[in-house]
């Protein structure tokens, strides 16, 4: 299929935004640079009668807000606050105007580092404030997945009217993302050595981390590889999934998974810049399961605590477990047009007790496997996701 190449409305985010907003005197969108929040903004801002944006990493806004609680009781309807984090006096200023008993405005925050404004959101908004986290695009939102695969997410990057136009976006958020927003967060660390790090965590995508291996190489410690990665993570540059440490009498593997957030970026970090070269590349597979991994868990909208995978010292494994609602299903993901039930997936069923077993491939039919497993085509994945989400 042919992908648009204009800007589209986002619906569920919209939809799942205004209904925080209905309960909420403010609501924190969250998520990387250019993901998207400040046009999700004005989307919403659109059912309201009144509406207003201040960018405070501008100077004319921030002078604006210099004195925030006087300048912001007299604005009604929804008013947006974009990159609050720049200005932690606003967030101060904004308890007082939340607890007016009419609700004559509500507050819509836009943050792309989460540590800082979750924390003082958290104690400054306590029982006031709402998060919902926004990613690129995904599979319900775009008409091409393989070009979702291999350009990523961020809007301006799928989006591009060539290949070449899509790769230089990416490595200009790189250098950017680097160079100016990690100062700008007030994080002390310098650019260089970020870059290496951050092209580590490409060649890790998908394994084990090894802070201690990752140390070694960089001529630090095992706690600051483990900072470093705690700025990633929290700029939303990478995710991390926690494993699975039930108790079920084997050994098993307890350091997390880690994976480049969005798959255009991790296709840059490795150098890697279309579909032939990425069919040509080591980390082919790796980068298909943390691309369709990352798919799954927002087709389910699972939260973090929710998500996990499964290793055994013996070697048994599990790409992808998630528990909610009372239930537990387990996902293979193979880059494969003949999947087959393995031995691992075997122990991964008995052992976790599994209510259903998904192995997502890269074939063109869907079809059972065995009891309370099945093979799903990838182009199959979000219509067989549907009934899951909704026990969940």
């Amino acid at each position: 299929m042919a992908s648009r190449s204009t800007a589209r409305a986002r619906p569920a985010h919209v939809a799942a935004v205004r209904r925080l907003l209905a309960r909420n005197p403010a609501v924190a969108i969250l998520g990387a640079r250019q993901s998207g929040k400040t046009t999700l903004a004005r989307q919403i801002g659109e059912s309201f009668r009144q509406s207003s944006y201040f960018d405070l990493e501008t100077r004319q806004d921030a002078a604006l807000l210099a004195e925030p609680d006087l300048a912001l009781a007299k604005e009604r309807g929804l008013v947006v606050l974009d990159e609050v984090q720049q200005v932690p006096d606003v967030l101060r200023a904004l308890r007082p105007l939340l607890d007016r008993p009419q609700k004559p405005a509500r507050f819509l925050l836009l943050g792309s580092a989460s540590p800082e404004l979750v924390q003082r959101a958290a104690e400054t908004l306590a029982g006031r404030i709402a998060f919902h986290e926004l990613d690129g695009f995904d599979l319900e939102e775009v008409d091409d997945s393989e070009r979702l695969w291999v350009r990523g997410g961020f809007p301006r990057s799928y989006l591009a009217p060539t290949e070449a136009g899509s790769v230089a976006w990416r490595r200009d958020f790189v250098r950017t993302f680097l160079e100016r927003d990690i100062p700008r967060f007030g994080i002390g660390i310098a650019s260089r050595t970020l870059d290496r790090f951050w092209g580590m965590v490409a060649h890790y995508h998908g394994q084990i981390l090894n802070a201690s291996e990752i140390g070694r190489s960089l001529g630090v410690s095992h706690t600051t590889v483990r900072a470093y990665l705690d700025v990633l993570l929290g700029t939303f540059v990478v995710r991390e999934l926690r494993p699975f440490a039930e108790n079920i009498g084997k050994r098993l593997v307890k350091s997390p998974k880690i994976y480049v957030a969005d798959s255009g970026l991790l296709h840059t970090l490795l150098g890697i810049g279309s579909l032939r070269e990425l069919e040509r590349h080591p980390k082919l597979g790796a980068s298909w399961e943390g691309f369709i991994a990352m798919q799954v868990i927002r087709r389910l909208r699972a939260r973090p605590e929710e998500c996990f995978f499964w290793a055994t010292h013996a070697g048994a494994e599990l790409d992808l477990l998630v528990i909610a609602g009372g239930q537990r299903y387990g996902f293979e993901i193979k880059r494969t047009d003949a999947p087959r039930i393995t031995p691992s997936m075997r122990a991964a069923i008995a052992d976790l007790r599994l209510d259903r077993l998904d192995v997502v491939h890269a074939g063109r039919r869907s079809f059972a496997l065995g009891p309370r497993v099945r093979a799903v085509a990838s182009d199959d994945l979000l219509q067989a996701l549907v009934p899951l989400r909704g026990r969940l």
